[in-house]
């Protein structure tokens, strides 16, 4: 009788990274769900985008791949150093095709964690996976996805006559909408950074949007509209297979008497359709927050994230903007110039997992 062999458990760093993306992806094309936030490829947005240092562990038997958990250092002189899979994304952790599998990913995670002397690991699971090590859960907040029906007809049906009305008046608002890539990039980015300074959080630097559109294109697109030539509201949609995901979208406050959001939102969900996707995530959001309001109106049902942490350092709440903590930052953020939090908001939010 021959020997059973364990799965061998190898932790890929760096450049090095590169040369397994095409077979990552190809095992998560036949085993993961269709969320094009599950993409292998996130490794070298993240690395070009925030400059983060990727990790990915693979799992594997021979020549098979068992299972992958893909990772990044975030770092910075604010507020440490974190291992994350992934930042920026609702979804990430460990994508296996058992148990065994999951655990000896995890394992491995823990390994490096300690290795990299991070405050904590955070694995933005949707189901929880067993492990000794996970001691700690973020639970608040869900995903907001609505199943999307095979025609924009029946989606118009399916909506509330407030949503209807609101659609229809921003229609008649001279309202130009537009679909595009990297050409679009700086009235996205106008907007998004607008957006973002008047919520008090640092934005995320413009190279990293450039980064998804290059690395997923096809799949990855931004929708803008315009009010007599000056964007109001803006978003990047990703299509994955069968589920179309918005990781981020922004509108200007000053223009919501136009109605310009629900507007780009129904042309988002009917490019959806037009695609022949089955399901749209509009992002996370927690329970009756105002973003969780907008999110159902359109129909869209809360579904659990849970994110699981290896704690080294501190707590959760450490780094979480509940509670009051840094609601004085914030206050003082909202008082910035776009162009100076354009300038100095990128390396601090480089360091926020």
């Amino acid at each position: 009788m021959s020997a059973i062999t364990a799965p061998k458990v190898v932790c890929h760093r760096g450049e090095a990274l590169g040369e397994h993306l095409p077979r990552w992806e190809q095992f998560v094309a036949s085993s993961a769900d269709g969320f094009p936030s599950r993409r292998p490829s996130w490794l070298k947005v993240l690395q070009h985008g925030f400059r983060h240092k990727p990790f990915c562990i693979e799992a594997t038997d021979g020549q098979q791949t068992l299972g992958i958990l893909p990772l990044a250092l975030v770092s910075g002189w604010i507020f440490g150093r974190f291992l994350v899979s992934l930042p920026y994304l609702n979804t990430g952790g460990v994508i296996a095709a058992g148990r065994d599998a999951a655990c000896q990913l995890i394992d491995g995670a823990v390994k490096l964690a300690d290795e990299l002397d991070v405050r904590y690991l955070e694995l933005r699971h949707e189901h929880p996976v067993e492990h000794a090590a996970l001691s700690a859960a973020l639970t608040s907040k869900y995903h907001m996805r609505l199943p999307l029906p095979p025609t924009t007809d029946a989606l118009w049906k399916s909506f509330d006559p407030k949503v209807r009305n609101q659609i229809r008046k921003a229609e008649k608002c001279e309202l130009a909408v537009a679909w595009g890539g990297v050409e679009l990039l700086p009235q996205f980015y106008g907007v998004f950074a607008y957006n973002m300074r008047d919520l008090g959080t640092p934005v995320f630097p413009q190279q990293l949007f450039r980064s998804i559109l290059e690395t997923f294109v096809g799949d990855a697109e931004l929708c803008v509209v315009s009010l007599h030539d000056r964007p109001v509201a803006a978003a990047l949609v990703l299509h994955g297979r069968g589920i179309t995901e918005v990781p981020s979208a922004s509108s200007l406050r000053t223009f919501n008497h136009t109605c310009a959001n629900m507007l780009m939102y129904w042309h988002l969900l009917q490019r959806a359709i037009e695609r022949g996707q089955q399901k749209f995530d509009f992002g996370r959001s927690t329970v009756d927050s105002n973003t969780f309001r907008f999110k159902k109106q359109w129909g869209a049902q809360p579904e659990p994230a849970v994110w699981q942490y290896y704690l080294r350092k501190g707590t959760i709440g450490d780094m979480r903007p509940e509670g009051g903590k840094y609601d004085r930052m914030i206050r003082l953020w909202k008082k910035l110039p776009v162009w100076l939090t354009r300038l100095i908001g990128p390396p601090i939010v480089r360091g926020i997992p």
